[in-house]
């Protein structure tokens, strides 16, 4: 039994990120069934060509498109390139700067009660004004440089590494693109905890 349960060990695939608020899988999708407990909202991420089933339903998917669903709808494990993201149920409070200032140039690609999901975009040489986020889940399709100014702090520089998941804090700030390439990426994002409240 215990060769057995090390075996199964070894076949399981380690998240690519995990937390008190999410798990993030790579190519491997262990909470398609609904039925499944710790699984709630699950957003898959395409990261290349994938193809996903659900119900009757059948579609190709291409770099940067997104699949939520909502807990109790299952799917069938994808095929292809792509991320699983799994909002784990009782995740703790939500953490959220002092001031909510939506960013600008950005496109919503889903709206719920608890998160949105939206594609960061900034043009080479472009700067983003003042703007805040939650604590959010980053996905990043292409390599470039940001430039930042975070309230408070001094200007920091990050270089964007493309298909790999973060989980970064809530802030305040400025940034622009001083790299090479478009940034471009997938973001899940918490909304405020008061917001939450305020919906119900």
């Amino acid at each position: 039994m215990t060769l057995l349960l090390a075996l199964w060990l070894l076949q399981t695939p380690s998240p690519a990120l995990e937390n008190d608020y999410v798990r993030v899988m790579r190519d491997a999708a262990p909470c398609a069934s609904a039925r499944l407990p710790g699984c709630g909202d699950r957003v898959i991420v395409a990261l290349g060509a994938t193809e996903l089933r659900f119900g009757k339903s059948h579609r190709k998917m291409t770099r940067g498109d997104i699949a939520v669903f909502k807990p109790g709808e299952s799917y069938e494990p994808p095929t292809g390139s792509y991320f699983e993201v799994n909002i784990k149920p009782n995740h703790p409070p939500v953490q959220s700067p002092r001031e909510i200032i939506p960013p600008e140039k950005n496109a919503i690609r889903y709206d719920g009660k608890r998160f949105f999901v939206f594609e960061e975009r900034l043009a080479v040489g472009d700067t983003r004004a003042r703007h805040s986020h939650s604590q959010r889940v980053v996905m990043q399709l292409n390599r470039t440089r940001l430039q930042q100014w975070p309230d408070g702090q001094p200007e920091i520089f990050v270089d964007i590494v493309p298909d790999r998941a973060a989980f970064n804090p809530p802030v305040i700030h400025t940034a622009k693109n001083i790299g090479d390439a478009p940034l471009r990426g997938i973001v899940i994002e918490f909304k405020p905890e008061r917001e939450k409240r305020s919906s119900r």
